[in-house]
């Protein structure tokens, strides 16, 4: 099945009709295409959280519908039949790792498919492919995850959501707190989970070089509206919007501005460094002028 997912004039307010009312997203309409690895960037109060908890009807819109597959959630969607939905849109939340418990890793990653009713034999199955998929040896699942570096307590507390199957991976901040080096290894992953297990996914970011390397589409937020949509190269392109907004530039296309600025001319501005060095060492679509 399609899994496309689609917001719809869908507006949300906090605690509605009391004293504490706050209306946090206005008029959305914006479509995550099955299939696809789609960037949401935004401040700090720009809705990215409250849209995230829209994804698997944690949420439902104060107005409007959210259509996700061939499940049209709205104001009035009763929550006993969400549970299926539940499975298909796997969340990993910022600091997943919080959220470990059991004693060991294996009975971790499990806890999540036995409470769909999977069964114990099957369960232990999935683990144990899913512990490989992150990158972490068979012998893990034996070990206390408290016993586990920072860095491999997310690669479970991430193996626990994938175990359950889902066909649309959501990703809150999924590096925050991490090396650089554990950063990139974190992001191969999820490329790699994409391709393998040809997943939706859905990355809430504030560092657009992964959205630059990685996003083949971004919604741009701002105070719960959406602002700029379309393909990385289409969004920054546009330099000084960005940077008005305040909300970062690809390291490549920053540098590549800058020597615009001193003189060289660009068709388009580069977004990778592999893109940079590339444009640089063969000079095509680059000329400067003397």
């Amino acid at each position: 099945m399609v899994m496309d997912i689609r917001f719809e004039q869908v507006d949300f307010t906090y605690q509605p009709n009391s004293p504490f009312e706050q209306r946090v997203l206005f008029d959305l309409d914006f479509q995550i295409k099955d299939g696809s690895y789609h960037a949401l960037v935004g401040h700090t109060g720009s809705g990215k959280s409250t849209i995230l908890q829209h994804l698997n009807a944690l949420l439902k819109p104060t107005k409007g519908t959210v259509t996700i597959g061939d499940r049209v959630i709205t104001p009035t969607t009763n929550n006993k039949n969400l549970k299926p939905l539940r499975k298909k849109v796997g969340i990993v939340f910022q600091f997943p790792e919080s959220q470990l418990f059991e004693e060991t890793v294996a009975k971790d990653i499990m806890f999540g498919p036995k409470n769909f009713g999977v069964s114990e034999e099957d369960a232990a199955k999935l683990a144990e492919e899913y512990i490989e998929l992150v990158g972490l040896p068979l012998e893990t699942l034996k070990k206390s995850p408290f016993d586990l570096s920072g860095g491999q307590m997310r690669r479970v507390a991430i193996a626990g959501v994938l175990a359950m199957e889902p066909e649309v991976l959501v990703l809150d901040e999924p590096t925050a707190g991490l090396d650089p080096q554990g950063r990139r290894e974190m992001m191969a992953m999820f490329a790699h989970l994409q391709k393998e297990k040809q997943l939706t996914i859905v990355l809430v970011t504030h560092l657009m070089d992964d959205v630059a390397d990685f996003a083949d589409y971004v919604t741009v937020l701002e105070k719960g509206r959406v602002v700029k949509q379309g393909t990385p190269n289409d969004v920054f392109q546009d330099v000084a919007w960005l940077e008005e907004k305040q909300l970062g530039v690809p390291t490549a296309a920053a540098f590549a501005k800058r020597l615009q600025e001193k003189g060289w001319t660009f068709n388009e501005l580069p977004l990778t460094a592999e893109a940079l060095a590339k444009v640089i060492l063969t000079k095509e679509g680059l000329a400067h002028d003397e």
